[in-house]
């Protein structure tokens, strides 16, 4: 099953860079928001994760907050 995930990134942060060559290495599929230019998403990353810092992951309705390899390798089944 395809999970629905939103990365909420800043073209900046260097994090945010990692998340993403992390998905591009494992074949991850995902939608990129950029909240410092959109103060709209930015506000709703805000009020999933409670956070204003980058990145936030929403995999499915499952928030992480920041690059996290062993977090995101569990929720997304990756070896």
């Amino acid at each position: 099953m395809v999970k629905k995930i939103i990365l909420y990134s800043t073209a900046f942060c260097p994090w945010c860079h990692k998340t993403k060559e992390f998905f591009s290495a494992h074949k991850v599929k995902y939608k990129d928001i950029d909240v410092g230019s959109n103060i709209k998403a930015a506000q709703e990353m805000i009020k999933k994760s409670g956070q204003q810092g980058v990145p936030v992951i929403d995999i499915d309705g499952e928030i992480v907050v920041g690059f996290d390899e062993n977090v995101l390798k569990k929720t997304l089944k990756i070896k």
